[in-house]
């Protein structure tokens, strides 16, 4: 059954909690929904900017692609989240990629259509240009604070950040990822990313099998990067 933007679940999303003053509009009627299996790459990093996806449910790894072809994850997105806004009105071509991590459900607006709403609707665009202004804040306070950390601090950094995104589930992160992908976000090696786990599991912080990693105690992990400010990105 076909979701609308009134009956969504999703109320922190952007275009739900906005249906109000977009109700009257074409916007709403226009939207697509798209169906990504898990490990399908539903944005192409470089392809033509055509509108914004947002999630309905599941999850997604947003990345894009950095010196000698190594790929940098720029942040996890779940249910209620935009991607793509990044290119939106600035560019002509994604700057980011985005993969599925598990089947997902997709709303689409088109570019034509978002830009119509946007000029038809004050409000509507105040809310956006908000969202991007608190966007840019969390990531400069992010490059800032990875400048500053050390590859421990910032492998600790992505296990609370996973944590306070996704939850738990049998007591473990709710988000299995790779040790890759855990270095990819962290911006070290997989080597890296391993010994670290290694001297966490013996310190007793946390415990891992297989992809599964739970987090012991997590105030003790904050206090290792408490300078950081380690809750900047959510």
């Amino acid at each position: 059954m076909k979701v609308t933007c009134t009956n969504c679940e999703n109320k922190n999303c952007l275009i739900s909690s906005n249906t109000s003053v977009l109700e009257n509009s074409d916007f709403l009627k226009n939207k697509s929904e798209i169906f990504c299996k898990k490990g399908q790459q539903f944005i192409i990093e470089g392809a033509p900017v055509n509108g914004l996806f947002f999630i309905l449910k599941g999850k997604v790894k947003v990345f894009r692609t950095g010196i000698n072809g190594k790929e940098q994850i720029v942040r996890f997105a779940k249910e209620g989240e935009i991607i793509g806004h990044r290119g939106f009105g600035t560019e002509e071509y994604y700057s980011i990629g985005a993969i599925a991590l598990q089947n997902v459900d997709l709303c689409y607006f088109s570019k034509d259509d978002l830009q119509t709403a946007l000029k038809e609707n004050p409000d509507f665009t105040y809310d956006m240009m908000l969202f991007y202004a608190n966007e840019l804040n969390r990531s400069e306070s992010k490059v800032k604070s990875l400048s500053q950390m050390t590859v421990r601090e910032r492998v600790v950094d992505t296990l609370l950040y996973i944590n306070r995104k996704f939850g738990t589930l049998k007591g473990f992160l709710n988000l299995p990822l790779s040790r890759k992908e855990y270095a990819d976000y962290a911006g070290t090696s997989e080597e890296q990313v391993i010994r670290v786990f290694s001297a966490l599991k013996k310190e007793g912080l946390i415990v891992a099998s297989g992809k599964k990693v739970g987090i012991v105690d997590v105030n003790v992990l904050k206090k290792e990067i408490s300078d950081h400010n380690f809750f900047l990105d959510s």
